[in-house]
């Protein structure tokens, strides 16, 4: 029987011919909490070779490259590393490019120039997949919804507030476990958001269905604390 997937903290290889590029990659996820640069390589096949040598979770993964494009490279590394996830992020935006990158299974694509939030909340939503395939042993519809990226229609049908983003919901979305309740104190730290805002965004999560609330009592008043539902 094939291990389950481990929950973390996830080993990444990063892989962009451009050094400059690839440095800054590294540098983010190096402060990105559960997440570990193992290489940081700038060909197809130094990839392979990273990739024979040691174990990876997850490869950031550039199109374009010298000696291999990245959808020849991502078809090799499904094919024969198939624990290993692939997140292109790249300048390429061709409607081709994308379908074979859909095609080939690439979790994501993100294109270049891009803001750090959006990488941050593709690799939220990686640990949270993660997560769940390596805890679960059955699982809900809105799970397996998450899981395909379809939002459930409690879900949809929680309108976001006004003064609320998106991205900041996604973001807290992708802080949230079924394994860790956290208060609106810990996730304000966590996301670099308010209180106030964090205890919104919390709130609206837990009103659309996506997460449940427990109360942990102490001395004063309980503290609401939020996980994944």
């Amino acid at each position: 029987m094939t291990a389950p997937p481990p929950v973390g903290p996830f080993r990444v290889l990063v892989v962009d011919d451009d050094f400059m590029v690839a440095r800054i990659h590294t540098r983010y996820l190096e402060g990105v909490e559960g997440f570990g640069v193992v290489d940081t390589v700038h060909t197809g096949n130094a990839a392979l070779a990273v990739l024979a040598a040691q174990p990876v979770d997850l490869m950031l993964l550039d199109i374009y490259l010298p000696d291999m494009t990245g959808i020849d490279l991502l078809r090799r590394v499904r094919a024969e590393f198939p624990g290993v996830d692939v997140l292109i992020v790249t300048a390429a935006r061709e409607l081709e490019t994308v379908r074979e990158a859909m095609l080939g299974g690439a979790v994501s694509y993100l294109i270049k120039p891009f803001d750090y939030s959006s990488l941050g909340e593709r690799l939220a939503h990686f640990r949270r997949t993660r997560s769940m395939l390596g805890t679960a042993d059955r699982v809900e519809q809105h799970q397996v919804d998450q899981l395909f990226g379809v939002t459930g229609a409690k879900a949809a049908a929680a309108e976001l507030p006004k003064g609320l983003s998106r991205e900041s919901a996604d973001a807290v979305r992708g802080l949230l476990s079924r394994e860790e309740a956290i208060s609106a104190t810990e996730c304000a730290e966590r996301v670099g958001l308010s209180r106030v805002s964090a205890r919104r965004y919390l709130e609206y999560l837990e009103q659309s269905g996506a997460a449940e609330v427990s109360l942990k009592y102490g001395t004063g008043r309980p503290e609401r604390r939020y996980r994944l539902r």
